[in-house]
């Protein structure tokens, strides 16, 4: 019997020491996905484990080996791969008189003046872009995790004040049923009060499943099923959009690139000039002795600028679009910094006027319980006046939810990682 004890507080020990639930009691609908608090937990923690399994981060390594690739080609001592070429000749299905002759040629491509150098530079920018891009998923990450986490806070608030009002719902239902067994009140009370609990009822539903979707989207996003217990976020003090914003030394990272692949389709110019190593074993006849020669040659192209003009603009091209699509950046950059920062102060005043209307509506509440209680006025007036109140309630802690989110939304904006 003993034995049993020990079993059973080790069992309640566990269950004390494991993370509490994230989820509600009663569920409606039996579709449920249970998400678990973990004190310990931090937001930033959250964005790194989402990173480990996020899809684009297949991209990364891509443009790493990329990279990889690029500077192994500027390293390279030849401009490209070399070529052997053999040739053998003799006068068997003729004269047959012995002749033979035996050459062969190497040939290395050599870098132009210039085109090694502007190579190797390709290689460098492509580096840099790799881990600015890098950076950049690093805080659209950051950014999903942080809408995913306050939309499951909105959806939560709004998910216990329908479940506090279904609550009120079926005290006042239980009362007037009781009212309505003493002849105190007509029967159409009763049935108007079943009305608003089943009204109410339908809204906890639909709030349930909202928080249920709320939940799901995170599951499906960080691949975990844990949340930090608190992921509220400081203001920025970076009041505008510079240079330094992540995204815009990202997308500056790749101008970079794009001008030096412009200097490297510029540096091929007519073609690669190519070193010609040869060697010849020849005789006249089958008396004649062997005959041991080399060659060395230079072959440069020349006139090729019109075969180039076409490579080049096409990379002007991609440069130029670059340069417009960081000037669309930067105007969409600021647009959200000022959305952002506008938000919060709409939200600032809203929740100010909100716990105004929620203290009057409380007051108003309990002065209008009291005069049904006492018969001043009728059910519909009670059921109406309570409506408003409770959402008024709901509506101050509504906006005290986006006054946070709206600050990370702000952080966000102007590319500070938590």
């Amino acid at each position: 019997m003993s034995n049993f004890r020990h079993i059973k507080r080790l069992f309640f020990l566990i269950l004390l020491s494991a993370p509490h639930c994230y989820a509600h009691d009663n569920p409606i609908v039996e579709h449920h996905d249970y998400i678990k608090i973990d004190k310990n937990l931090t937001l930033s923690q959250v964005i790194s484990l989402t990173l480990e399994q996020f899809p684009d981060q297949m991209l990364n390594t891509a443009r790493q080996q990329e990279a990889n690739a690029l500077q192994q080609r500027g390293n390279s001592w030849l401009a490209g791969a070399p070529n052997f070429a053999m040739r053998y000749q003799d006068d068997l299905p003729g004269d047959d008189i012995g002749l033979r002759e035996i050459e062969a040629e190497l040939e290395l491509p050599l870098w132009n003046w210039g085109q090694r150098s502007a190579g190797q530079k390709v290689a460098e920018e492509a580096l840099l872009s790799a881990k600015e891009q890098s950076s950049i998923l690093n805080l659209d990450v950051a950014g999903l995790v942080r809408n995913a986490l306050w939309n499951i806070e909105l959806e939560n608030i709004r998910y216990q004040q329908a479940k506090s009002n279904q609550n009120i719902s079926q005290q006042l239902l239980n009362k007037i049923k009781r009212r309505v067994e003493l002849g105190d009140l007509p029967r159409t009370d009763l049935l108007l009060a079943k009305s608003d609990h089943l009204a109410k009822r339908s809204l906890l539903t639909r709030a349930e499943a909202e928080l249920m979707h709320a939940r799901k989207s995170y599951l499906s996003l960080t691949q975990i099923s844990i949340i930090p217990a608190s992921f509220k976020e400081k203001l920025s003090s970076i009041v505008e959009i510079s240079a330094n914003h992540p995204k815009l030394a990202a997308m500056n990272a790749v101008v970079r690139r794009k001008q030096a692949e412009l200097k490297w389709v510029k540096s091929a110019g007519s073609g690669q000039n190519s070193l010609i190593l040869g060697g010849k074993s020849e005789k006249g006849d089958e008396n004649a002795d062997d005959i041991e020669s080399m060659s060395v040659g230079l072959s440069i192209p020349f006139g090729g600028s019109a075969h180039l003009a076409p490579e080049i603009a096409s990379a002007n091209l991609e440069l130029t679009e670059t340069y417009a699509e960081r000037a669309r950046l930067f105007r969409d950059l600021e647009k959200k910094h000022h959305e952002a920062k506008h938000a919060i102060e709409v939200s600032r005043t809203e929740l100010k006027l909100a716990n105004e209307l929620k203290q009057i509506s409380e007051s108003l509440l309990k002065m209008t319980r009291l005069s049904f209680s006492a018969g001043e006025i009728n059910l519909i007036d009670l059921l109406k006046i309570q409506a408003k109140s409770l959402d008024s309630i709901r509506l101050a802690k509504e906006q005290e939810i986006m006054l946070q989110k709206n600050i990370s939304l702000y952080n966000q904006a102007v590319g500070v990682q938590p």
